[in-house]
């Protein structure tokens, strides 16, 4: 990945993890708790493709789990964020860019049931079943529903701010000031070559001249 993307990926995924920490776990709402570092996940991919959002959710997967405070174990959740991040990056369009709401709005819904299940079956191979207490179908409804009344206010915002830095304007305007400067040498080189060509044209008038003046004077003679 490019610098900026790499930048803004790191950039992003940090403040959504410390707004997942600091604030939307501690809003003790029923079920599931609102997931911002899966819409971060979400957003980058639809732009970046799945090779990067396959990336980009290992890292912020891994962060999460590393992150206070973390009550399971490591590598769990940024096993399901990669797969996320590398099956939304499938659906990116060919511009990367969204014709219409519905389609980032289905792929929330998706990724947030997707991400449940897998978070429930990873954690059964690993002896945990805090989801079976809960209900995984409360977990279900509660994550796809939270996801998806948040993502209106994140997942337009990232998705905009990633293709702005997709747009790197300082290498849009050396290719202009490149294109620029070869104009003003071709055209430069073509007025040397017209300069040049009307030179000879004019010597070898001359030199006709010159040439039938010497003619018509041996004919006087």
């Amino acid at each position: 990945m490019r610098f900026n993307r790499m930048l803004l990926s790191t950039t992003l995924i940090v403040v959504a993890l410390v707004v997942q920490v600091t604030v939307l776990a501690r809003l003790q709402l029923p079920g599931a708790v609102p997931d911002l570092l899966l819409l971060t996940v979400v957003a980058l991919a639809l732009v970046y493709g799945h090779t990067s959002g396959a990336l980009i959710g290992f890292g912020a997967g891994l962060l999460a789990d590393l992150a206070p405070p973390a009550d399971h174990a490591a590598g769990r959740y940024a096993l399901v964020l990669c797969v996320i991040g590398y099956l939304v990056g499938l659906a990116r369009p060919e511009n990367g860019r969204l014709t219409s709401a519905t389609g980032p709005m289905v792929v929330v819904v998706a990724a947030a049931v997707v991400s449940t299940l897998l978070y429930a079956g990873v954690g059964a191979l690993v002896g945990d079943t805090a989801a079976r207490h809960v209900g995984l179908g409360s977990l279900l409804f509660t994550a796809a529903l939270y996801d998806l009344l948040l993502a209106p206010f994140t997942v337009p915002l990232i998705m905009a701010l990633a293709r702005r830095a997709e747009n790197d304007p300082l290498v849009e305007s050396q290719a202009g000031a490149t294109d620029v400067s070869s104009g003003w040498a071709s055209s430069g080189t073509g007025l040397r070559i017209g300069r040049q060509r009307g030179g000879l044209r004019i010597k070898a008038a001359r030199t006709r001249a010159s040439r039938s003046g010497r003619i018509r004077g041996v004919k006087r003679l």
